[in-house]
């Protein structure tokens, strides 16, 4: 199955990032919608159910060393031309940290993980619905700029983040263009890490 290690946002925040949006979804973005909404921590790909137990039992440990952290939805940002996201604030570091520990729980438990890069706490809003440029400079990030104009100030509130999601993606069968992935929590673990400098 197709799985990837994620923070999954609270409806309040959904709710208000919802709200921020208004008026700036048009139809030159395939939008993803709150359904959707994730901090991918990593991304495995195909996993083979016999690998499943061992990796279960390493993303508990991984949540269990990891203290509960703060987090909000916070400005916005690109990828090239091809991809909007809404960013965040907060405990960061922390997220950084569990990304790390996702990765290497994966990676011990027999998950081919590609090269390891500096996680970017990233929540994508919507893709790119022509990746052919109209513009000079590629990547630049001109076409998403009325987005990224009216997203810079946004703030959401902070939430506890109190919980490590592995989540399955099934992929679109349909045929119909735009269609998106469907997500599906399997398994969560609660994060019961004692905060740094306690005790």
């Amino acid at each position: 199955m197709r799985l990837f290690v994620a923070v999954l946002p609270p409806a309040s925040a959904a709710e208000e990032l919802e709200e921020a949006l208004q008026g700036l979804r048009d139809d030159r973005l395939r939008w993803t919608g709150p359904a959707g909404w994730h901090f991918t921590l990593a991304f495995l790909g195909e996993v083979r159910d016999e690998v499943l137990p061992e990796l279960h039992t390493r993303l508990a440990r991984a949540a269990h060393r990891t203290a509960p952290f703060s987090l909000r939805l916070h400005g916005a940002g690109h990828f090239g031309d091809r991809a909007l996201w809404v960013g965040a604030a907060g405990g960061i570091d922390a997220m950084r940290m569990l990304s790390e520990r996702a990765e290497a729980a994966a990676r011990r438990s027999g998950v081919p993980m590609g090269q390891h890069h500096r996680y970017t706490p990233h929540l994508t809003l919507g893709r790119s619905r022509d990746i052919r440029r109209d513009h000079h400079e590629q990547g630049s990030g001109d076409g998403l700029r009325p987005y990224l104009e009216g997203l810079a100030s946004f703030e959401g509130t902070a939430w506890p983040v109190t919980e490590l999601s592995l989540v399955r993606s099934n992929l679109p069968t349909s045929g119909i263009p735009g269609e998106q992935p469907r997500y599906e929590t399997v398994a969560a673990w609660p994060l019961e890490g004692r905060p740094e400098g306690s005790g």
